[in-house]
């Protein structure tokens, strides 16, 4: 680890232009001196206020970094909320923490100081800290507090385990996931940071623009299970095949036909790493086949305490022994193998019901490739709901009666748990929809059921999330014939008027994003390509909080569909319209 920079040294070396740190849009670089003077410019800002809690939002994972050193080097405690949600503001606002970055309202770093960088001394690994948010798969995010000695055992835990496998040089690491949570965090930047390989300032949802973006320089994927399912989805991937030189996935499990399709698609195996915000790191595997066993980092020790594995290692608070709610069996050579997360129990009517149990049930038909159980509030009380997706024999099943589809569900259900427990509403939808980190949180799920039953000829087309981030967003439309925005567009050929397309647009943002009132003017509207009844169409949304004026923010929305194909016989995008819409902060009167 020749190139291996301490973290708690990273801002105290003198500048080094030749350390590349980040990679820009144009395909110039950032270097370690361009951080250093960012660091010292948050310093100074940093510096003058009381509060010793500060909240740090980018969506620039440079700035990021930069203002991350600069609140540890201040003797601060970072703070990373994982969304900039009003209810997420009103929170951190009421502990008292100071808002830094891209949030209404934070505090704001000049392009110029005059601090040197040699002036800071090495951090103390035991007094630097962190507070973080868990995802909410399970509820509601929780607080999690980390140490920086924590957070470098782990980075030194990947280079040991990992470092061989990402190939001699300094590929670039790009990311579909956030740097505001802990997988992000570590496989972005931190462990890029002291490893002396540069990252992508861009965080990349779309599979175009994966594609582009991987084969233009020797690169490595850090993305989820949510992400490479969608993989198959055109583009041209014979660049990024030559280019890339590993790919990692966490957040949840990797479906082994996924991990295969991955590896057909990219070139690699996609190297898994299972952990949690709680405990870190705890192993990896690359699948050769679905009973992959898991490799323990060289720094973890691991038990069972009864059936669920229970763990040790430097990434947990102190020295005691950690049970997870997975459960493990032991697979020879140190190795373990997963057999599930232990029942999620809830009460229905004052009786245990195990989502779990519906889960597992209804994934051993051949109907459901992926299930989600949760509570909802029916017409009689809480009751189960299950949100699934089809196997292309469910899809068929499906087609012939949505009837016979649950009769058969409720049937396989009935043999092993009791009747309370079979869901009572239903929702069938082309992926899980997921969040920032790839996962599916209750919030995303329950959302699915809280919308009302549709009216006989909607306005507005049914939504399927398929990404909920902090700034990004991506949906499919089912546009169907019995939309009444395609009365009088046009009885022969009826095609989608460009203002539902707006309409909706921005309806969803400000659904998904937390838009200021104070709408100013629309950018860049483009109408490309006539939308007509029967299209699946995505529709891909980006929330800038801040422009060149700070007291600006911007939604740039994109329509589009995978119904061509190329000589070659591959689907290739449609694009069907465009555009930028500016609102501000203020409170004067809107532009036209």
């Amino acid at each position: 680890m020749a190139d291996w920079w301490s973290l708690s040294e990273l801002a105290c070396r003198p500048p080094d232009a030749r350390r590349r740190v980040a990679l820009r849009a144009d395909g110039g670089h950032l270097s370690h001196a361009d951080l250093l003077h960012r660091v010292a410019c948050w310093q100074a800002a940093l510096s003058a206020r009381p509060e010793s809690h500060c909240a740090i939002y980018f969506n620039d994972p440079f700035e990021f970094a930069a203002a991350l050193l600069a609140v540890w080097h201040l003797g601060k405690t970072a703070v990373l909320p994982g969304d900039d949600r009003p209810d997420t503001l009103s929170t951190l606002l009421e502990a008292g923490y100071l808002l830094a970055g891209d949030l209404p309202g934070a505090l704001q770093a000049g392009t110029e100081s005059q601090a040197p960088a040699t002036a800071r001394e090495p951090l103390d690994p035991h007094a630097a800290r962190l507070r973080l948010y868990t995802s909410g798969s399970q509820g509601r995010p929780e607080a999690i507090d980390k140490r920086l000695d924590q957070l470098v055992s782990e980075v030194g835990a990947l280079e040991e385990a990992l470092g061989q496998r990402l190939a001699d040089g300094a590929p670039t690491v790009w990311a579909t996931v956030s740097h505001q949570h802990i997988y992000g965090l570590l496989f972005l930047v931190l462990w890029p940071l002291a490893a002396g390989r540069p990252f992508g300032l861009r965080r990349l949802l779309y599979p175009e623009d994966l594609a582009a973006c991987l084969g233009a320089q020797a690169s490595i994927l850090v993305s989820t299970p949510a992400h490479l399912k969608r993989l198959a989805e055109p583009p041209d991937w014979q660049l990024a095949r030559q280019q890339l030189r590993a790919v990692f996935s966490s957040g949840g499990p990797l479906p082994f036909e996924v991990s295969q399709s991955a590896a057909v698609i990219l070139g690699h195996t996609p190297i898994e790493v299972f952990g949690s915000s709680e405990t870190g790191g705890i192993a990896w595997r690359q699948c050769a086949a679905a009973d992959q066993p898991w490799q323990p980092f060289a720094d973890v020790q691991w038990r069972l305490d009864g059936e669920c594995l229970a763990v040790q290692s430097p990434r947990l608070p102190d020295t005691a022994w950690w049970t997870t709610s997975d459960r493990a069996a032991p697979a020879g050579a140190g190795s373990f193998r997963l057999l599930g997360r232990v029942d999620r129990i809830a009460k229905i009517e004052e009786k245990r019901v195990s989502l779990s149990a519906v889960e597992q049930l209804l994934l051993k038909t051949p109907w459901v490739q992926e299930a989600k159980a949760l509570v909802v509030d029916t017409a009689v009380g809480a009751r189960v709901g299950l949100v699934a997706v089809l196997t292309p024999e469910g899809r068929e099943r499906d087609s012939q009666g949505r009837r016979g589809l649950l009769e058969s569900l409720r049937e396989a259900l009935s043999s092993g748990v009791e009747a309370l427990a079979i869901p009572r509403r239903w929702r069938f939808v082309e992926a899980l929809p997921v969040n920032a980190q790839g996962k599916s949180p209750e919030a995303l799920l329950a959302a699915l059921f809280a919308a009302q039953a549709p009216a006989a000829r909607p306005e507005m087309p049914a939504v399927q999330w398929l990404e909920r981030g902090d700034t990004d967003a991506l949906a499919t439309l089912d546009i169907h014939a019995g939309l009444t925005v395609f009365d009088g567009h046009f009885e022969v050929a009826p095609i989608l008027p460009g203002v539902a397309q707006l309409d909706w647009a921005l309806s969803l943002g400000r659904e998904c994003f937390a838009l200021p009132q104070h709408f100013v003017r629309l950018e860049a509207l483009k109408f490309v390509r006539p939308v007509q009844p029967g299209t699946a169409l995505y529709m891909a949304l980006q929330f800038k909080p801040r422009l060149a004026d700070a007291s600006l923010c911007s939604l740039s929305f994109r329509l589009y569909s995978h119904e061509g194909s190329d000589a070659s016989g591959a689907s290739t995008p449609n694009e069907h319209a465009s555009g930028r819409a500016v609102w501000s902060y203020g409170t004067g009167a809107a532009n036209a």
